[in-house]
């Protein structure tokens, strides 16, 4: 199955980072996050990807071209400039590099993929955001309830803390952390399983239209989007702030995204969790 990885964006509000290179190439413990979502996907079984590519996407091209050089250690002749792969660590992957405009709109990425598609049920996420959410449960989750898309539905993580009270008595206090239990309120977190059907929902303009807003809310008044709940860890990188903590948690050992290295328990939502958006 084909996962879509949407890596075009402009990374605007983490310009620090954004002014040189693609923002799903911002790295973290010295790989690009994109590196970090591919190899979470692969994780679960899921090694061909279309990268829906945008903004400087030639530098995510140049990646993946020398990808097995930087990975691997060389033999290198200088009298004649034979090199020789002296050990290959190269992924077992399929990547599909697409151009698909600097200024398009994420439903008109999509739209411009279609030819890889090939009308078959097909994985989405975004170039900037990682999570310890189960692939294959998430796939599983949409194949029962049989509409034509599931988003994961996330609980937005807290950047300030929070203070609960009891009257005008602090009650609990709670530093960058919160509880599972603190909100009710959940978040687009990415992560979709889409049937070909939702191609039809893009709209007569898709490069000017975000996927995120006509398209989801045509497919949530018909009924046929699903919220998968993850109750797990999720966290985009959408400032130097999110960034930081990325690299914090890479460094310290705890990066709960880290699914492929088996330290980590995949997080299995039960289908108790399961809403339809309408």
């Amino acid at each position: 199955m084909k996962t879509v990885i949407l890596a075009g964006g402009l990374g605007s509000r983490l310009q620090e980072e954004t002014s040189t290179r693609p923002k799903p190439m911002v790295e973290i413990g010295g790989r690009p996050i994109l590196w970090h979502i591919m190899k979470h996907y692969a994780a679960h079984g899921c090694r061909e990807f279309v990268l829906a590519l945008g903004y400087k996407g030639h530098i995510i091209k140049d990646y993946f071209l020398r990808y097995r050089e930087h990975a691997s250690n060389l033999s290198i002749n200088l009298a004649n400039g034979d090199t020789t792969l002296a050990t290959s660590r190269g992924e077992d992957w399929l990547i599909h590099l697409v151009d698909t405009g600097e200024t398009t709109q994420t439903a008109g990425r999509l739209d411009r993929l279609r030819p890889y598609l090939a009308d078959k049920t097909f994985l989405m996420t975004y170039g900037d955001g990682v999570s310890d959410v189960d692939i294959q449960a998430t796939l599983e989750f949409h194949q029962r309830h049989r509409r034509f898309a599931t988003v994961t539905a996330v609980r937005p993580p807290a950047r300030f803390g929070a203070i609960s009270f009891d009257g005008d008595r602090v009650d609990q206090f709670f530093e960058k952390q919160l509880p599972v239990n603190a909100t009710d309120s959940f978040i687009n977190g990415g992560f979709f399983v889409c049937e070909p059907e939702v191609l039809r929902y893009l709209g007569p303009d898709p490069d000017a239209t975000p996927f995120e807003t006509t398209p989801l809310d045509q497919l949530a008044r018909e009924q046929q989007l699903m919220a998968y709940r993850h109750l797990g860890f999720w966290q985009c990188m959408d400032t130097l702030r999110d960034r930081q903590h990325l690299e914090e948690l890479w460094a310290q050992g705890h990066a709960p995204w880290a699914t492929w290295e088996g330290s980590h328990p995949f997080t299995h939502v039960e289908n108790r969790n399961a809403e339809l958006l309408v």
